[in-house]
């Protein structure tokens, strides 16, 4: 099992029952809602928009970005973050503060998903509630990848912005990746690990089905200038117009919604295919 929960304040034990609870992340967040703890929660960052429910919390900002002040003024006594939430500056500031900050693993597959309800169940305490919605969530992503098996495995690029003409797509590694991999397509950039501007002629050669996008503020935009582009418009997709648009964290948060957002790219793809 691949749980692995790294506790940054040395010395700040986990509380027997944290009723303070900072949540970071919006898979994290989704599953402390979905596990039936929001109550304990006094606030959550940016990333965190699913269930509605969460926006009404106060937002201590973005993951990356966060500002001691503004976490210690909410006075958690748990803090709850994805991997990679920082910066490290702030953490350690938390760290001497003994607050216990809880680093969640992050993962782009189905044991990443069921191990992150695992650690934040144990996190909360509530193991048993984490069993229960780790062997459902389980259940669910099985059923996805077993309709994304008999898929006509498509290849799709995701493409996160263009900059300087150059388009910026998802290689192995990723939340993309993962995601376009559980619903039975394939991953139409495969040479690279992360993300990485392509040339024209990585475009071209990719020959990808279809586009997958973020739906979000501009993204209409973005779309035409993806369309636009003159390698693109070589490519199938291109010349279809085969382009999917769907929520960022629905689509790439690997957390309780991960299975219904397989199973809904699936259906979109077939869509395409006609």
């Amino acid at each position: 099992m691949r749980i692995l929960i790294l506790v940054a304040a040395l010395f700040a034990p986990l509380p027997a029952a944290a009723d303070r609870v900072l949540s970071v992340g919006g898979a994290v967040t989704e599953i402390v809602y979905a596990l039936g703890q929001e109550d304990r929660l006094v606030g959550r960052d940016t990333t965190s928009t699913w269930p509605e429910a969460a926006r009404d919390l106060p937002d201590v900002g973005y993951m990356r970005r966060l500002s001691p002040e503004g976490v210690l003024s909410l006075s958690p006594d748990l803090i709850l973050a994805e991997e990679g939430s920082g910066p490290p500056e702030t953490v350690q500031l938390l760290r001497e503060a003994a607050i216990p900050f809880v680093e969640i693993p992050d993962g782009f597959d189905r044991e990443a998903v069921l191990d992150k309800i695992r650690a934040i169940a144990a996190a909360l305490g509530v193991e048993e509630r984490g069993a229960t919605l780790a062997h459902d969530v389980g259940r669910a992503l099985d059923a996805a990848a077993a309709a994304g098996a008999d898929a006509a495995h498509p290849k799709v690029m995701f493409v996160m912005s263009v900059q300087g003409g150059r388009i910026l797509a998802a290689g192995r590694e990723t939340a993309a990746d993962g995601i376009i991999r559980l619903a039975g397509a394939q991953n139409a950039m495969t040479a690279f690990e992360g993300y990485k501007q392509l040339t024209d002629e990585a475009v071209i050669a990719a020959a990808p089905d279809a586009i997958l996008m973020m739906d979000r503020n501009g993204s209409t935009e973005l779309v035409e200038r993806v369309q636009s582009h003159p390698a693109m418009k070589i490519t199938p997709a291109g010349r279809a117009g085969a382009v999917i648009r769907m929520d960022g964290l629905y689509l790439l948060g690997f957390g309780p919604r991960t299975a219904d957002a397989a199973r809904e790219l699936s259906l979109k793809l077939a869509a395409l295919g006609g």
